[in-house]
């Protein structure tokens, strides 16, 4: 399965949860309830926050090609290293070890400095994005949660009572008053918007 069809989404019919896993999986549930279902069914990148568009017309088959064609062009459209490098002369141990090959744009005077480190360019650049990960300590995932809740939350709770208070304590790090402007909302929406602000998300 492709990375972006294995892509972990929630999706909701209201304001009740209805699915939650892979894009694939998830997709295929939508479809196989769509006429039970009344009224518009969004669908969220749990990374993200954001909402993904899904076009469900035709089959099983349709809906795979239709699905791993758009994470092909959005691949392309991050950086990916697209057409040949993808065939079947493409080396094959990298892609187990979870490296992704990307282009990166540098000055000359960055590509001479690399040059003159030992293990290579991508050695140094791993090295230095660990070290800067290290430095940051967890404030950009947290930054993250954050903005993928507010991302959900603004999708699904802008009309319910204390969605601004709610915002306001998520991003001041109030967790407390977080969680209690959100205490008579609906249970679903509540428990997700509770798991995308934690900066590592549980599995569900």
């Amino acid at each position: 399965m492709s990375t972006y069809l294995s892509t972990r989404c929630t999706a909701f019919a209201g304001v009740n949860r209805i699915a939650t896993g892979s894009l694939i999986d998830v997709a295929l549930t939508i479809k196989g309830m769509e006429d039970r279902i009344e009224g518009p069914i969004l669908t969220f990148d749990d990374a993200s926050g954001a909402v993904i568009d899904l076009d469900l017309r035709g089959g099983t088959a349709e809906i795979v090609t239709r699905l791993t064609g758009r994470g092909k062009a959005e691949a392309l459209d991050s950086g990916h290293q697209g057409g040949g490098t993808n065939g079947p002369g493409r080396s094959r141990g990298r892609p187990k070890l979870g490296v992704i090959a990307r282009e990166v744009t540098l000055l000359p005077r960055h590509w001479e400095w690399l040059a003159k480190q030992p293990g290579g360019a991508s050695q140094v650049l791993r090295r230095i994005v660990d070290e800067a990960r290290r430095a940051d300590g967890g404030k950009s995932d947290l930054n993250a949660a954050h903005e993928r809740t507010y991302r959900f939350l603004s999708a699904l709770a802008g009309n319910l009572a204390g969605y601004e208070e709610a915002i306001r304590a998520l991003f001041a790090g109030d967790y407390k008053s977080f969680n209690g402007r959100m205490a008579t909302w609906p249970s679903d929406i509540r428990d997700h918007a509770i798991t995308l602000s934690q900066s590592s998300p549980t599995q569900e």
